[in-house]
């Protein structure tokens, strides 16, 4: 079974393009562009990803919650969680790493090829 990433990102345009590189790339994609359907998954359907890929500025509840609710939950603490966000100030990145990010990737600083590698990093994974 492909290893099963969970976009958490509500600009349709960067989900999509995200989503297609690890479908290309081999993977199951789990788009969520809010809490409530991340959480949806999570918890309604009880499908846990192998690895979560966050973005900060989100609707409703914002990337630093649901975080602190993932890594709050003996269930999902787990899962590792990259943020990959525009917001690149240390206030911001210390933040995360606060509350137990794997890493805190920048937007314009990293390519799609760099964050698949990133997760296949995290996941053990050779390509």
């Amino acid at each position: 079974m492909p290893p099963k990433v969970m976009i958490i990102e509500d600009d349709q345009f960067i989900q999509d393009l995200i989503s297609r590189k690890f479908l290309t790339e081999g993977f199951q994609t789990m788009p969520a562009p809010s809490s409530v359907q991340a959480f949806d998954y999570l918890i309604n359907k009880g499908i846990l990803p192998d690895i979560i890929i966050l973005d900060i500025m989100l609707p409703g509840m914002d990337g630093f919650e649901i975080l602190k609710e993932i890594k709050a939950n003996a269930t999902f603490a787990r899962i590792p969680v990259i943020i990959f966000s525009n917001l690149g100030e240390q206030k911001y990145i210390d933040r995360a790493q606060e509350l137990g990010v794997q890493e805190y990737v920048i937007k314009a600083n990293f390519t799609l090829d760099e964050l698949v590698e990133k997760v296949r990093g995290y996941l053990n994974i050779t390509k």
